[in-house]
């Protein structure tokens, strides 16, 4: 099963998408858009970026756990990985999405 992005309304009517490895795991998430072509935009910044390694940022968290943003060129974050026990799992959650994202296909959840 290939990577895909899934976009969908959460509880509070905000449409998000999130990108899932081939394997059903949740790589990143993006923040809440008021509309849903919002959120398509968002699945083609991630697309566009992700092969920029120099749009990732690893830090690691409040509660010790590693994570990753994706930036766009305006420095806005448009995804937000899940948290990782090691900086080299982040690390590699970086090099999964810059290997997924730009073929992935987007599909309405």
């Amino acid at each position: 099963m290939a990577a895909k992005f899934e976009i969908y309304e959460d509880k509070a009517g905000e449409f998000r998408f999130r990108l899932k490895a081939g394997n059903g795991e949740n790589i990143g998430a993006s923040e809440g858009y008021k509309a849903k072509a919002s959120a398509k935009n968002g699945v083609e910044s991630v697309r566009k970026n992700s092969v920029l390694p120099e749009r990732f940022t690893v830090f690691e968290g409040k509660s010790g756990k590693w994570y990753f943003n994706l930036k766009a060129g305006n420095h806005e974050i448009i995804m937000t990985s899940q948290g990782y026990t090691t900086e080299a799992g982040a690390k590699s959650g970086t090099e999964a999405v810059s290997r997924a994202a730009p073929e992935a296909e987007a599909v309405i959840v």
